[in-house]
């Protein structure tokens, strides 16, 4: 579907402006600018965005309005369903089967506890393997990890767990490291070097990518690690409750999707690494998420008592896809920008630096398509900013879109569109869930016995994560999760699990009179037509 005649007018207005943008530098908002522009336009501020939840460890605290309905629900299983399905038995239990998942049950297994991943759908199906733009790591001469982390604290607010952060960032030169000498293939100079790019919010290139594919490259060596050493899989296998004991985890309760057969897992221990909830479309926005990111970890573990952190903020990558339609809100990677490309309006005039923190650029973008009427409208009635790849091609040379984002090329290609040579059109999606499940820096929470890691965590990134962090933290904390769980899990093995403090939930429930609704986990998003 190439671009029409609807288009031709505003893409001919950016072809003629390009000339002069590329030596024409957009200034940095200062901090108050940024802040003006974040309370006035990104959709976290929006009144109608968050409400006070009415049960539960967070009970009168804000939370998505989306997430609050969620969690509010009653639970899908009973206490004789529970008890009669199959039951395996393991020192640790990972629920999830994306980069951080894997990477807990590679560190578990190392340590010598016998590891079991349960996963929704197959493994490595997760938003791990849509990642594009990269993997932060200061390994660089002119860089450390202290520069990493004022930028990692300044990019969440200065919000963020100071302790979460400093593993983060001291760790990150090891998980690279670790990701290839097992195989991952990264983007290096002709010297044998890494490259290494900006992302937005960063003082230094630190972004380690391979191409425009870094999340399918990592994924593609821990799944083959996993299967190598003989890990077991529970595939179409997601968990619907914690089984808990004398009040600690003590495994699962799983939807055998085949089936439709509860099972359960009694263990030692108990990883969410679940991912995140952008598939429950916050504030109406497209999303680029993968289609298990329903909430799951975060309704069960919140059901059991486990507090959550900046449960009212969401990540807008500023550039989803806006046309053509049977793509909106995939990503286009923030790496187009870190090469060079600019985003301008219908007129052609660049209204951004492009790489400031991705709320600020999501909710600038939002500002010229509402308040200042410049966007461009696309046929379905959306509207949408052009982010003018083709610049790269000026900056770098000729076949360097394609060479560098070969990805991004074939995903327009399809549709006729040939971004070496035409910009593309781009409105803010749904993209990471910045907050979480409370975790120290060994990745428990507050139940005894239940580590989690990955996206379905707060606190690393505060209230805006950077390009490339959300790589590093999977792997960092999942590799930390898998370390922990299994020095608890083979120490405390349980003897009769169960369901119990559902008892308790549904109590709550009663108590605030909510009534009988819905059940939680959803675990895939119903887009049927409603009639």
């Amino acid at each position: 579907m190439p671009y029409t005649a609807h288009f031709r007018d505003s893409i001919s207005a950016v072809e003629a402006t390009r000339p002069n943008r590329l030596s024409e530098k957009a200034d940095k908002l200062t901090a108050a600018g940024r802040t003006d522009i974040l309370k006035a336009y990104h959709p976290d501020y929006r009144q109608d965005s968050a409400r006070p939840i009415r049960v539960g460890p967070n009970r009168g605290e804000k939370v998505l309005k989306e997430l609050a309905d969620i969690l509010e629900r009653r639970p899908s299983v009973s206490g004789s369903e529970a008890a009669a399905g199959p039951a395996q038995e393991a020192d640790v239990l990972i629920v999830g089967g994306g980069g951080s998942g894997c990477a807990a049950a590679l560190e578990a297994h190392k340590a010598g506890a016998k590891v079991i991943i349960a996963t929704k759908l197959r493994l490595g199906d997760a938003n791990t393997v849509m990642a594009q733009g990269g993997i932060q790591a200061a390994d660089k001469a002119n860089d450390s990890p202290a520069l990493h982390y004022i930028d990692v604290m300044g990019g969440g607010g200065f919000w963020n767990d100071p302790d979460l952060v400093e593993k983060l960032v001291i760790d990150a030169p090891g998980v690279v490291e670790w990701l290839e000498s097992l195989g991952c293939v990264f983007d290096k100079e002709p010297d044998g070097t890494m490259r290494t790019e900006h992302g937005g919010g960063t003082c230094r290139k630190r972004m380690h990518a391979a191409r425009d594919y870094t999340g399918a490259e990592i994924m593609r060596v821990l799944r083959d690690e996993v299967r190598s050493r003989g890990i077991k899989v529970l595939e179409f296998s997601p968990a619907v409750e914690l089984l808990t004991e004398k009040g600690h985890a003590a495994g699962a309760v799983l939807l055998n999707m085949s089936t439709s057969m509860h099972e359960t897992v009694r263990a030692g221990s108990v990883i969410l690494s679940t991912g995140g909830s952008g598939r429950l479309h916050y504030g109406g926005f497209p999303t680029s998420n993968h289609y298990g990111a329903t909430a799951d970890g975060l309704v069960l573990a919140y059901r059991a008592g486990v507090k959550l952190r900046f449960a009212d903020t969401m990540q807008y990558h500023p550039t989803g896809a806006a046309y053509p339609q049977q793509i909106l809100g995939l990503l286009v990677t923030e790496k187009v920008r870190g090469l060079g490309a600019q985003l301008v309006n219908r007129d052609g005039k660049q209204f951004i630096y492009p790489l400031e923190t991705r709320d600020v650029v999501a909710s600038a973008i939002i500002r010229e398509c509402s308040e200042r009427g410049m966007g461009v409208p696309t046929p379905a009635g959306g509207r949408g900013v052009w982010l003018d790849i083709p610049m790269i091609e000026s900056i770098k040379g000729k076949g360097s879109v394609k060479r560098d984002l070969p990805a991004m090329f074939r995903q327009y290609d399809r549709y006729g569109i040939d971004i070496s040579k035409e910009p593309v059109l781009v409105y803010p999606t749904v993209h990471y869930q910045n907050g979480g499940l409370a975790i120290t820096s060994d990745c428990a929470t507050t139940l005894p016995g239940l580590y989690a890691s990955g996206e379905v965590t707060g606190g690393v990134h505060g209230r805006n994560r950077l390009m490339g962090n959300s790589l590093l933290d999977i792997l960092v904390f999942g590799r930390i999760a898998g370390r922990s769980a299994a020095e608890w899990g083979r120490r405390n093995r349980p003897a009769n699990p169960g369901i119990s403090h559902l008892d308790g939930w549904n109590r709550l429930l009663a108590e605030a009179g909510i009534a009988e609704s819905a059940a939680a986990p959803i675990l895939l998003p119903d887009y049927r037509r409603k009639r």
